[in-house]
C-alpha cells in the first residue's frame, strides 16, 4: 500500500444488519494502524444497537466519534469522521471527494436490494452508489441466513457491477479461540480487497 493511497480515507458504511461487532473490530484495527475513516451508519443501526447491546448510539456526528472509539476499546490513533445518515450533502456523497473505496459491514439485505436497484435514499446508499459510478472498490459484508432467491439475485447484480462480496462466514483452519478470532478473520478478508493488512490473523500456508 503506497503512502498516497494510505492518505485517502476508507469509507465504512454500517447498516442495520445484526453483527455490529464486525464494524467495531474494523474501526479498532484501522485506527490502531493510523488509517483515516469516513463513517456513516444507517438509521436502522440505532435500533440494532439498542436491541443487541441495550446501548443508545448518539445521533450527533461528534458524539458518534467518541462512541465508536469507546466501543473499539478507547482507540486514540487514526482519523475518524462520522456523518449523519440523512446528510446527503456530505463530502462522501460526491465523486470528486477522493477515497480508497468503501466497505459496508455488516450489510443488510435491504441495503443490498437498494444498491442493486441504484436507489440512494440516505447517505450510506449514496456513498456506495458513488463508488460504483466512479469505478472505485465497493466491498459488502452481508450477514443473513438463509438467503432467498431475491437476495441471491440482488447479490449477483452487485457482483456483476464489480462489487466484492465477502460474506460474514469465518474459517476454522486458524484455530479460533474466541468470538473475536472468528470476527477478525472476516474483517481481515474484507480488508484484503483493499490490500490493507493490519489484522494479526493466521493465514493458510498449506499442509
Amino acid at each position: 500500500m503506497t503512502q498516497d493511497k494510505k492518505t485517502r480515507p476508507l469509507i465504512l458504511g454500517i447498516s442495520g444488519a445484526s453483527g455490529l461487532i464486525y464494524a467495531v473490530r474494523a474501526i479498532k484495527f484501522l485506527l490502531e494502524a493510523d488509517w483515516a475513516i469516513e463513517l456513516v451508519a444507517s438509521k436502522s443501526t440505532y435500533m440494532v444497537w439498542q436491541a443487541e447491546q441495550n446501548i443508545r448510539m448518539p445521533a450527533e456526528p461528534a458524539q458518534q466519534e467518541l462512541f465508536w472509539r469507546e466501543q473499539a476499546g478507547d482507540v486514540t490513533g487514526g482519523k475518524l469522521r462520522c456523518h449523519a445518515w440523512q446528510d446527503v450533502g456530505a463530502n462522501i456523497a460526491s465523486g470528486s471527494f477522493r477515497t480508497l473505496g468503501m466497505i459496508v459491514m455488516p450489510c443488510s439485505m435491504s441495503t443490498v436490494a437498494k444498491l442493486a436497484a441504484g436507489l440512494s435514499s440516505d447517505l450510506l446508499e449514496r456513498a456506495a452508489d458513488v463508488q460504483l459510478k466512479e469505478g472505485r472498490k465497493l466491498v459488502i459484508v452481508p450477514r443473513e441466513t438463509p438467503l432467498s432467491l431475491i437476495h441471491l439475485r440482488n447479490l449477483t447484480a452487485l457482483a456483476e457491477a464489480g462489487v466484492r462480496i465477502v460474506p460474514a462466514i469465518p474459517a476454522w483452519y486458524h484455530n479460533p479461540q474466541t468470538i473475536e478470532d472468528l470476527v477478525d478473520f472476516v474483517v481481515a478478508r474484507a480488508f484484503d480487497q483493499f490490500e490493507i493488512d493490519c489484522i494479526p490473523i493466521s493465514r493458510w500456508e498449506g499442509h
